[in-house]
């Protein structure tokens, strides 16, 4: 379906019959908007998904926000971006007529990094997250009241990137915040495996 322009290159697939709670889709580095509609078609049939292209450029790939080097975050580009991107989907789920239920995130290592501060930032805007292979993008001065949150953090044991003790950072700092955490871990490195995905599925009932 074409999209509108509401400042971010991005996909929109209406939702088929189907009463779920829209999907919120984040690519990682290198992605693009096309990237993760097989991903949120397989955890969730039928749900409308909105997925957006990052507008950071690394080495000419995408991104969702700025790093200084490997695992080292822009914080303040973090923040920013995050905040841009909750403008985002507030103005999506008007254009697109998706009413009152706030999406689900989905995101992938950098996209499920901006997800995780857009929960840290601009809670209101989701009713849930399934982060996969994500690390801690920033720790806010003022703890977000994420009571009543679900997340899914999907994990590779194996990881040389979002490392296990990231992955429990995440899940304490979220924790902390009163989300409602749940933590996969997989026999895996960075890459997703189709495990993460049932694991995912089963949790987004």
């Amino acid at each position: 379906m074409p999209s509108v322009d509401l400042g971010f290159d991005y996909r929109f697939v209406p939702a088929r019959g189907s009463a779920r709670a829209p999907l919120l889709l984040l690519h990682g580095t290198g992605g693009n908007e096309s990237d993760l509609l097989p991903l949120g078609e397989a955890l969730a049939p039928g749900a409308a998904l909105l997925s957006p292209r990052g507008k950071v450029l690394e080495n000419g790939m995408p991104r969702f926000f700025r790093r200084f080097a490997e695992g080292v975050f822009d914080e303040r580009d973090v923040e920013a971006r995050a905040r841009e991107l909750a403008d985002f989907v507030e103005a999506a789920r008007d254009a697109h007529r998706l009413g009152e239920i706030r999406p689900v995130a989905v995101g992938y290592s950098n996209g499920a990094n901006i997800a995780a501060a857009l929960l840290l930032l601009r809670p209101e805007t989701l009713s849930g997250a399934i982060l996969f292979r994500a690390m801690v993008p920033l720790e806010p001065a003022t703890p977000a009241d994420l009571h009543g949150m679900r997340v899914f953090l999907g994990a590779g044991r194996r990881d040389p990137i979002a490392s296990p003790e990231q992955t429990g950072r995440l899940g304490a700092l979220l924790g902390r915040a009163g989300a409602d955490v749940s933590t996969h871990w997989a026999d895996a490195g960075h890459g997703l495996t189709p495990g993460d995905v049932d694991a995912a599925k089963r949790w987004l009932g």
